[in-house]
């Protein structure tokens, strides 16, 4: 059995580190905003999104082992400059604003922690903690670490577990949805979509399964080694599944938390979720507040780097620059000076006085313009025998894949409507 569980684990991967880095902190400000305003009732959201995110997420990683090329490789071999450039410079612009989101709210965390110092201090320390960790730790060592960073999510396992949730209330909006009719409560399934299936996880899990075939010698991308397929997209299908079911389920216990508690005692509305763990501290008790406080800072050292990262990898392959953390920072000038910049210049919007809930604003209302152009795009290349040669998805994984992409257009659609109507 313990053998088992450690093959599990070191079979873990992308698809793990992804699916840890979609609950950063902007994330889990939008799922306690959802608990604190709508209590329970949109608990059912997750257990929907949960397929999409698995067969899109699963999408990326396969054309990554199968081509050893990122998505920006790939469509800069496949479309015209002007769409490869457009999609990168929306992504680069849309992470930055999340990078400045979170290193905001773990700022605000850790000063409710350690109060000594102003938010820039903590912000330009975080910001130069994730920046040296991806420049200056060996890449097996980083991919261990960012391993490790997941366990913070279990935080919010312990911190539903202190609370007192109604369960039969939970089990009952988990499995059956139920709608209202407000414009506020359709947006907020909106941003909870727009949460949940990001940009930027696609480009970060099929960069990571090319460089998986870079630092293994054994490994080689599909199409040059067929015979490593079987073995590969099974690897690739239990990972992604664990990882986005991870993620998953974080979001729930984050929901049902302040469902329990904020929503139950009508708590102001949140703005940042530094702020739901301040304002769980009367009604759950300190420990809950401390572990809430934790998970963010922890979850947001793991999601500025695959923020800075992706946008590195799309930049740099766009620009035909080597890329790869694998790669010493000698041989990767751009790309590792990509990821500091990108780490910088979040901080510094941050540190100027840019409100991290503008930030987030900013990052999702960007992340809506982009995302379904971005998995309409990923669908074709999957869908292309030059591209994918014999390993074109088809079956439920297109019907799947498709579904997605037109849950995204219409989720998109409508939130830059309602964003555009409030500006």
């Amino acid at each position: 059995m313990r053998s088992r569980v450690l093959r599990l684990l070191r079979t873990l991967g992308p698809g793990l580190i992804t699916g840890a880095a979609d609950d950063d902190p902007s994330g889990i400000a939008t799922y306690s905003q959802a608990g604190a305003q709508f209590g329970y009732q949109l608990l059912w959201t997750m257990l929907w999104t949960y397929p999409l995110m698995v067969v899109i997420q699963g999408i990326c990683a396969r054309i990554g082992r199968t081509t050893g090329r990122g998505i920006a490789a790939n469509l800069r071999a496949e479309y015209s400059p002007s769409l490869l450039y457009a999609t990168v410079a929306a992504l680069f612009v849309a992470n930055i604003c999340n990078i400045g989101a979170d290193l905001g709210a773990m700022a605000e965390s850790a000063r409710l922690l350690v109060p000594g110092l102003p938010t820039a201090a903590y912000v330009i320390g975080f910001g130069l903690v994730c920046a040296a960790g991806q420049i200056f730790l060996h890449h097996a060592r980083y991919v261990a670490v960012l391993k490790w960073l997941t366990l913070s999510l279990f935080a919010y396992f312990a911190a539903l577990g202190i609370v007192q949730v109604q369960w039969p209330v939970l089990a009952r909006n988990l499995l059956w949805p139920h709608f209202a009719t407000t414009g506020a409560f359709w947006l907020m399934v909106v941003a909870v979509l727009g949460t949940t299936i990001s940009p930027y996880l696609f480009f970060w899990q099929t960069s990571e399964e090319v460089e998986d075939t870079r630092v293994t010698p054994v490994k080689r991308p599909l199409r040059h080694a067929p015979a490593q397929a079987k073995k590969e997209l099974a690897r690739i299908r239990v990972d992604t599944l664990i990882g986005m079911g991870l993620s998953n389920l974080v979001a729930v216990a984050i929901m049902a938390t302040t469902a329990a508690t904020l929503h139950a005692h009508q708590a102001t509305p949140l703005d940042t979720a530094a702020q739901a763990a301040q304002a769980l501290r009367p009604l759950a008790g300190r420990y809950a507040s401390a572990l809430f406080t934790v998970g963010i800072i922890g979850t947001g050292l793991l999601a500025v780097p695959v923020l800075a990262g992706s946008a590195a990898y799309a930049l740099g392959e766009a620009r035909r620059w080597p890329v790869g953390l694998a790669r010493a920072p000698r041989a990767a000038r751009a790309f590792y000076g990509t990821i500091a910049v990108a780490t910088a210049a979040g901080a510094v919007a941050t540190a100027l006085g840019i409100s991290p809930m503008q930030a987030l604003v900013w990052a999702a209302a960007l992340n809506a313009l982009v995302a379904s152009p971005i998995m309409c795009l990923v669908m074709r290349l999957a869908s292309s025998r030059k591209v994918m040669a014999g390993f074109t998805i088809g079956g439920a994984w297109l019907a799947l894949g498709w579904c997605a992409t037109g849950v995204m257009a219409v989720a998109s659609v409508a939130y830059l409507v309602s964003w555009l109507r409030g500006h």
